[in-house]
């Protein structure tokens, strides 16, 4: 069903299938290539996905094929010339499949420009020329005539050497002309949606040349010289170009956002000597010094490249493989048989729905697409306003980030910022996560309540018994949880998942030979080659994005890293809580939320575990308290106005005005903004205690979290409440979630003495305390 139909339908005749959850979206810059243009992007997006696969798990072609292979290795072995191929492979894939400006829905014939392609061929030739004299670099290197140093090659490229000036006049100047002109004329020039375009080709062929020489001289001693003033000319030129490379494609498959900011952190860097107070710096940062430093696993090669070559990818692979054996339309048609007989049904079948989606996709506002267009129509059609609608389907969509076992990127960047394993921190998400979406279901539920909201007739939902019968598509899921738990690592436990789910799918096919008609004819397809090799095309496409991101973020861990300004952070987050801890947590939250503001959650937390969590740190708080802390303001800087990306997708869908969707997704999320001032206080939310400890936080909180939702949509066991009682039940709600034995008590007894008010007294919603005397 798609979105304009369901807008448009009036009548629900029979149940309501999901279709076409699974499709991979397409945005409106994606090319649409047919024939051999298809066939190539195919080609190198499957061997991207499947070179990920293969390396991560150790499988080494050099033995199988006798060809030297280097740049492959064995996990858990992970090279600086890896995560180089990674982010190259990316930025070639990329610039061929995303256009630099969007596609015109009209399908007539576009805008020609043949001067401007013409002007994009001819750069092509300098980016040759650097190609050619990256390629002759590494011939001269591999001759073994260089100098020896410690067993390494040495790389002589100092001022006033013949190296130097090959650097700087035959590879440098012509990398930049060619990467800087490519990206200009990408914003000029016009090709046919099914067309490449010529600058895109030399921004590809940019970034592999960036890769051939970086791999290259790292190979060297100069690797060594690397942060330092004595780095090679070349490598400035090299890191200059591939940050360009790097933003660009951002802008292209993430929007300005990241980008902006990314800006403002790079013109930081060059003009912190200039600033006063807690931004100044010492000395000035020169370009080369810079440019030398950024491209290394202290910046764009560091945690959060490491992290996206190889868990982030290899869940992306798993992901292909569940969207391939069609589990996202069945997620959604589960929820619906489970959820829509409830009163405002469709919106719980958003929660859950999405709550199911959030464990495979990663992305806020791509669950919002994959779920909302079937859920919001269906919201506003049993009486949710427009802006609700879109409202609850941002929130529930926001809360898939934190649905453990795959939590999006973000879990994995922490596991590897923090060196918590990854199962400790799925464990630990438990709880937050029931939390998250128990304060939405109360949201959503009292909503439909105060509306006197219906649910969805038996006859227009899917059938239970059906959906029973199609269970086996939780295998891989379950599977890979059980995994994780038996001690296998990640890398193995997402392998072996994603190995279930071509397996899974074969079951269909199976039972209807052994129980002719028991399932629908949809969900009679095994994964043969061509399915198999499909979702490994899907999970190199779905892929880019998340590196670009990452590539990017990994910009301003490197500022921040050079430039020590997380430190001073750190340092102010230390004298506020001089003052009070609960100011420096609540400073803390604010400067998570606005990094994250316009930035996918991925980037968002990378750069405020950068900035934020040290300092927390060294507060006093616990690592992994510290993290999730920030990881959770990340994602729910998402629906936080006024720049909310899952409430501007979500209104999209609905037709409401984006900055009211994101009020009243803020609204509707508002506990999520509570909770994690609870891990502070009661560290037995991220299983941090004894299993009875653990429990009585649990349901301590969620009764908190009912209370909260209670006083903020004014409906409190079975009837609205007045201003005063709503005012009581969202402080009787803090004292619950503060987690304490004796704040606990106190909030029962107030939550008990308000339900006494409401039955005895029955005080009118609009009802005031009348003042006497006062004269």
């Amino acid at each position: 069903m798609t979105t304009d139909q369901a807008r448009d339908d009036d009548q629900i005749d029979g149940p309501i299938l999901a279709e076409g959850v699974d499709e991979d979206p397409v945005e409106s810059n994606r090319r649409s290539f047919t024939g051999r243009g298809y066939m190539a992007v195919a080609m190198v997006s499957i061997l991207y996905a499947m070179a990920h696969m293969l390396a991560l798990n150790g499988v080494s072609l050099s033995d199988w094929t006798g060809i030297d292979l280097p740049f492959l290795p064995r996990f858990p072995l992970e090279t600086w010339n890896f995560r180089i191929l990674h982010i190259a492979g990316a930025l070639a894939l990329g610039f061929l499949i995303f256009a630099a400006h969007g596609f015109a829905d009209d399908p007539g014939a576009p805008r020609k420009t043949p001067l401007v392609s013409m002007l994009a061929l001819a750069l092509g030739i300098p980016a040759l020329i650097a190609g050619a004299t990256a390629i002759g670099f590494a011939q001269m290197i591999a001759s073994g005539d260089q100098p020896q140093m410690g067993g390494l090659t040495t790389w002589a490229a100092f001022p006033g050497t013949e190296i130097y000036a090959t650097e700087v006049t035959w590879f440098g100047i012509p990398l930049l002309i060619a990467t800087l002109g490519a990206i200009l004329t990408g914003w000029v020039e016009r090709r046919p949606r099914d067309s490449f375009a010529v600058s895109d080709i030399v921004l590809a062929l940019c970034g592999m040349v960036v890769a051939i020489y970086l791999i290259t001289i790292y190979g060297t001693a100069a690797r060594n010289s690397v942060g330092t003033t004595f780095v090679p000319i070349g490598v400035a030129f090299a890191a200059t170009a591939g940050s360009a490379l790097i933003l660009e494609l951002t802008r292209r498959v993430a929007g300005l956002a990241l980008v902006v900011i990314t800006g403002i952190f790079l013109l930081y860097t060059f003009t912190a000597h200039l600033l006063p107070g807690l931004l100044a710096v010492d000395r000035a940062y020169s370009w080369q010094r810079f440019f030398g430093h950024v491209y290394s696993d202290a910046g764009i090669l560091g945690p959060t490249t490491a992290v996206s070559s190889t868990y982030i990818i290899l869940f992306i692979i798993f992901a292909a493989f569940l969207q391939a054996s069609k589990v996202g339309d069945y997620f959604v048609n589960f929820a619906f048989a489970m959820a829509g007989r409830a009163r405002g049904g469709p919106a719980k079948v958003a929660i859950f729905a999405s709550g199911l989606m959030g464990m495979i996709n990663g992305t806020s506002a791509g669950n919002v697409v994959a779920t909302g267009s079937l859920t919001i129509p269906l919201m506003k059609k049993v009486g949710y306003h427009r802006k609700t609608a879109g409202a609850v389907e941002a929130a529930a969509s926001t809360g898939g980030q934190i649905m453990p076992p795959i939590m999006g990127a973000g879990a994995f960047i922490m596991a590897e910022v923090t060196g918590i394993p990854y199962q400790d921190i799925a464990i630990a998400a438990i709880i937050p996560a029931i939390l998250y979406f128990a304060s939405i279901y109360f949201m959503v539920d009292f909503e439909a309540a105060k509306l006197g909201m219906r649910g969805m007739r038996e006859d227009e939902l899917p059938k239970i018994r059906t959906m029973v019968r199609q269970v086996y598509l939780f295998v891989p899921i379950i599977i890979l949880i059980a995994a994780l738990f038996m001690g296998y690592s990640v890398i193995r436990a997402g392998t072996l998942a994603t190995m279930a789910a071509a397996v899974v799918s074969w079951l269909p096919v199976l039972m209807a030979r052994l129980f002719p008609g028991s399932l629908p004819a949809s969900a009679l397809a095994g994964m043969g080659p061509r399915e198999i090799l499909k979702a490994f095309e899907l999970a190199g496409i779905m892929s880019i994005q998340i590196i670009a991101v990452c590539a990017c973020a990994g910009i301003i861990v490197g500022v921040i890293s050079l430039t020590g300004v997380g430190a001073r952070f750190s340092n102010v987050l230390l004298d506020l809580a001089g003052v009070s801890q609960l100011l420096a947590l609540f400073f803390a939250m604010c400067i998570a939320i606005l990094l994250g503001m316009g930035m996918p959650t991925t980037a968002a937390y990378a750069v405020a575990a950068s900035v934020v969590a040290p300092g927390l740190v060294q507060l006093g708080i616990p690592l992994l308290t510290a993290h999730f802390f920030v990881f959770y303001f990340a994602v729910v800087s998402a629906i936080t106005p006024p720049v909310a990306l899952a409430s501007y997708a979500a209104a999209g869908i609905s037709g409401a005005n984006p900055m009211e969707t994101s009020v009243a997704s803020f609204k509707i999320g508002i506990a999520a903004f509570i909770v994690p001032f609870m891990f502070f206080y009661n560290s037995a939310i991220l299983m941090d205690g004894t299993w009875v400890e653990v429990i009585r936080a649990c349901a301590t909180a969620t009764f908190g979290v009912f209370l909260l939702s209670a006083g903020v949509q004014g409906w409190f066991m079975g009837g609205r409440s007045a201003w005063f009682l709503r005012v009581a039940l969202v402080v009787a709600a803090l004292f619950m979630i503060e987690g304490g034995l004796v704040s606990d008590l106190i909030g029962l007894g107030a939550a008990v003495g308000i339900y006494l008010v409401q039955r005895i007294f029955q005080p009118r919603a609009n009802a005031s305390i009348p003042v006497r005397g006062a004269d």
